[in-house]
């Protein structure tokens, strides 16, 4: 599929991209992407990985693991790459929707709630007209059986998408991307909280917040009883990790 760049963030290999090229390596290499999966990449996910030897392998395994998260992007920049920038899951899920009625591309989204996905189809098909569902599923808040699993993949794959985007949150949808390598006939990507946005439940942060790195207290005013322990502790963990990794190896790895 080509050489792709990355940077390593505390074990993790992030890829050094651009929105720009990051849709360019999909539309040309979507075919040889069928069966694989993307990881949308943040500091909770790489401090997960980092302190987890089974999660780290799960993302260095997908075919790409973006920089979602805006201290990813920047790291990779202070560590020499330059061209780093961030690649959000919402903003991705947006520009291929853009582009998809014009290339015949069709969507899978599977996970969070029946009624997101409800309100996630009428808000796209008002704002995409023309953007073919090729289906949605929520699946049940347990582990599926086997022959559940199984039903489930074939109903995606009769379907027939390019894309299927999973909502399911870290770690659960990288960890369903993987079991499913080989076994879908389209790129897999995990979107995390893409379907609220999309659906409208909660809203992005301002543009300034965001390139300010500091979407996440946006997210944790939005919902701090649930938020807070992940957002404050993950991210006084990942500069620990980080001041760590620095020490041990005199500066930035790439």
């Amino acid at each position: 599929m080509g050489k792709l760049q990355y940077c390593e963030i505390l074990k993790t290999n992030i890829n050094v991209t651009s929105m720009a090229d990051t849709l360019a390596y999909i539309e040309s290499h979507l075919d040889a992407l069928r069966g694989n999966y993307i990881c949308v990449s943040n500091v909770h996910t790489t401090v997960m990985a980092y302190e987890n030897e089974a999660y780290r392998t799960i993302q260095n395994s997908a075919a790409m693991a973006l920089p979602d998260g805006a201290p990813l992007s920047k790291y990779s920049r202070a560590a020499g790459f330059r061209a780093a920038q961030r690649v959000t899951g919402p903003d991705l899920m947006v520009e291929l929707f853009r582009i998809s009625r014009e290339r015949g591309y069709r969507h899978f989204f599977y996970g969070s709630t029946q009624q997101t996905l409800d309100d996630m189809r009428a808000a796209l098909e008002k704002q995409y007209p023309g953007l073919e569902i090729a289906g949605m599923y929520a699946p049940p808040f347990r582990p599926l059986s086997e022959e559940e699993d199984r039903a489930a993949t074939v109903r995606i794959n009769e379907a027939r998408p390019d894309f299927v985007w999973v909502g399911l949150g870290a770690p659960r949808q990288e960890e369903w991307m993987y079991s499913h390598r080989g076994k879908l006939r389209a790129v897999a990507i995990g979107v995390g909280a893409g379907f609220d946005y999309m659906a409208g439940n909660i809203k992005r942060a301002p543009r300034v917040m965001q390139v300010l790195c500091l979407e996440w207290l946006y997210r944790l005013m939005q919902d701090p009883k649930r938020l807070w322990r992940r957002y404050v502790t993950t991210n006084a963990r990942f500069l620990r990790y980080i001041l760590r990794e620095k020490r041990k190896c005199g500066g930035y790895g790439k």
